[in-house]
């Protein structure tokens, strides 16, 4: 008797490990699986609006066009040394990569000839910096950490205000960085190798001190994101207990507080990843449970709304399953799998907080600038429909940013602005206006040309 107990014990503990809900408020676009195996993901929206993956792939970067989701398809690859870890970010045209590989060095990739190629720039290094395990990004600056990027594998800052030609900055080693987030030049670092959560002053880009650490409920924090309104942090754990996802209120920083834990609908042996959040939503790669995607409407108490399983197999407690999650504004969604692939899927319910919406209101228009061509000024006049948050921007055709002209809440109405380029090269410019208004996003871009 006492066997078939234990026999029956097994069998439930087997139907824990492996049994899986049906994939909720999700469905697939597309799934590539082309090479050896996977680890990070980031995104790159083209000036055109044109939407690419950049995938890490063990030996090497793919990029992915993601725009037609009937026709989503690898456009080139850029070959590395080979690793089991590669991560990247984004600055203008340039994707930056890093890895764990011997000598790998910082990659610089050109994505400006997307959609058909892109090209290798540089390896780029400094003396004693082979390699790097993580790398985050805020305007004109890269955050590289672990691996040798700087002594004791903490966090080293890259300035990239010329992005083809880095210039190395100042770090701080006070203990091991695993994964980085900077909002207003502060660095919230994740220190996996002990319970800690780092937080660091940043301003002065060659001298990073440490303000203050603070201890997290759980071992091996690994990353963490901020709520929409920064009042609270959601921190992932890469452990096997299994890790769960804590949201910590973190408006007091003397006085730092846990709120609660999350952990996806029905699975409680998956471990969690990474965690990014878009708008109103966070998205969690949570290793053997897949895709999973939480509305943040109540920052404090994340609410799971819709999922995706990239390795259906199982729901262990292994270091296997989705590496890392990237939103994009068309409100697809991608995922890496270590061993699957890349994982191109979209919601079937409403995320309009976090997403461009095609849906445009009537009396939302943006003008077409006066006069055009222009020398050296030129009028941008747009309306809105009702109050909402407005953000009017510049780019020039290689998607560099020359000028912010508006970045604020307007009432309904028209509203027209000036464009000074007396500083900028003859050429083409786009302008592109973003309108936030009860819950939904909507944007409109527009071409001019400057003439000297």
């Amino acid at each position: 008797m006492k066997t078939i107990i234990q026999i029956i014990i097994i069998f439930l503990t087997s139907l824990n490990l492996y049994a899986q809900l049906p994939n909720h408020n999700t469905h697939l676009l597309a799934q590539i699986n082309s090479y050896p195996g996977y680890s990070g993901l980031w995104g790159y929206t083209a000036p055109d609006s044109s939407e690419y993956v950049i995938l890490g792939c063990f030996t090497g970067t793919s990029i992915v066009n993601i725009t037609d989701s009937s026709n989503i398809h690898e456009v080139d690859f850029v070959p590395g040394v080979n690793s089991g870890w590669r991560e990247m970010k984004t600055y203008s045209h340039y994707a930056y990569v890093v890895s764990e590989g011997t000598n790998s060095r910082l990659q610089i990739i050109d994505l400006q000839y997307l959609p058909d190629s892109v090209s290798l720039v540089q390896s780029w290094g400094y003396t004693g910096f082979t390699q790097a395990h993580n790398i985050s990004q805020s305007g004109p600056y890269l955050y590289i950490s672990g691996g040798n990027a700087s002594p004791n594998g903490g966090m080293q800052i890259i300035d990239i205000t010329d992005p083809v030609n880095p210039i190395r900055r100042g770090n701080n080693t006070v203990r091991y960085v695993h994964d980085s987030r900077v909002v207003s030049d502060t660095i919230w670092g994740t220190n996996i190798n002990n319970q800690k959560i780092s937080i660091m002053n940043g301003v002065d880009k060659d001298n990073v001190t440490e303000i203050r650490n603070f201890n997290t409920l759980q071992s091996m924090p690994h990353n963490l994101a901020f709520s929409p309104d920064r009042k609270f942090i959601y921190v992932t754990y890469e452990n096997q207990n299994p890790g769960m996802l804590d949201v910590l209120n973190v408006e007091d920083l003397e006085n730092i507080t846990y709120v609660r834990s999350w952990q996806p609908t029905g699975i409680e042996t998956s471990i969690t990843h990474n965690v990014e959040v878009f708008g109103n939503y966070a998205i969690v790669a949570h290793y053997t449970a897949g895709i999973r995607i939480l509305d943040l409407t109540n920052p404090s108490d994340p609410q799971e709304i819709a999922w995706y399983d990239t390795r259906p197999q199982d729901n262990s407690a292994n270091f296997l399953g989705c590496w890392a999650v990237y939103k994009f504004p068309s409100g697809k969604i991608a995922g890496s799998d270590i061993t699957n692939g890349l994982f191109v899927i979209k919601t079937t319910i409403p995320t309009a907080a976090a997403e461009i919406t095609s849906a445009v209101p009537e009396k939302f228009e943006l003008y077409q600038n006066y006069p055009n061509p222009f020398n050296p000024v030129t009028k941008i006049e747009f309306e809105i429909p009702e109050p909402g948050y407005i953000s009017l921007k510049v780019f020039d055709i290689l998607g560099k940013k020359p000028a912010e002209l508006v970045n604020k809440k307007l009432s309904a109405g028209k509203h027209d602005v000036s464009f000074d380029g007396s500083e900028l090269a003859s050429g083409i410019y786009f302008y592109k206006l973003i309108y936030s208004s009860g819950g939904k996003v909507y944007e409109k871009v527009k071409k001019m040309s400057l003439i000297r």
